[in-house]
């Protein structure tokens, strides 16, 4: 046996799990004709400057200062950057780099819906489905009331469920 980082997973409540398991109930006879629409959709936040301690290096002895077995990393960090994307069975969306600042729900509706998702909704026609997980920005009232006004129906996503979202894993 030798010594391994362990698996990180998120911690589940019953509540979670109850919630894990009617989205999985209610969706295991959707055929892909059901999923065709549906586009998954997410960001994330990438650090332009690692510095997490997890890089290994290979050395012999004697080699502990060569140049080539030294990590240079900011002491302050390097910045990041957050992109947002969507995909389906069908198609993509262009990737948005989210500059400068946190996502607020007003950035999400007029850089991402009103752009990105409503014409991608346009060109799905009728049975487009929005699949957003529940951060705080995508359930926020004028979100909600954006994509009421335009027609797009947005699913309800289970909470502490990051692995049932496809695009997760691109």
């Amino acid at each position: 046996m030798r010594a391994r980082r362990p698996q990180v997973g998120v911690v589940l409540t019953a509540q979670h799990r109850a919630g894990r398991l009617a989205f999985a109930r209610e969706h295991q006879d959707w055929q892909i004709r059901h999923w065709l629409p549906v586009l998954f959709t997410d960001e994330s936040r990438f650090t332009l400057s690692t510095c997490d301690r997890r890089d290994r290096v290979w050395r012999r002895r004697g080699e502990h200062s060569a140049a080539c077995n030294i990590l240079q990393h900011d002491r302050f960090g390097g910045g990041s950057v957050m992109v947002w994307g969507g995909i389906s069975l069908g198609g993509r969306t262009a990737l948005h780099v989210l500059a400068r600042g946190s996502l607020i729900a007003i950035r999400y509706r007029d850089e991402i819906l009103r752009p990105l998702v409503r014409p991608y909704a346009g060109a799905v026609g009728p049975g487009f489905l929005l699949m957003q997980d529940n951060a705080r920005p995508h359930v926020a009232g004028v979100c909600q009331q954006f994509l009421q006004e335009e027609g797009i129906d947005a699913r309800d996503w289970p909470a502490r469920s990051p692995d049932l979202n496809p695009i997760e894993h691109i």
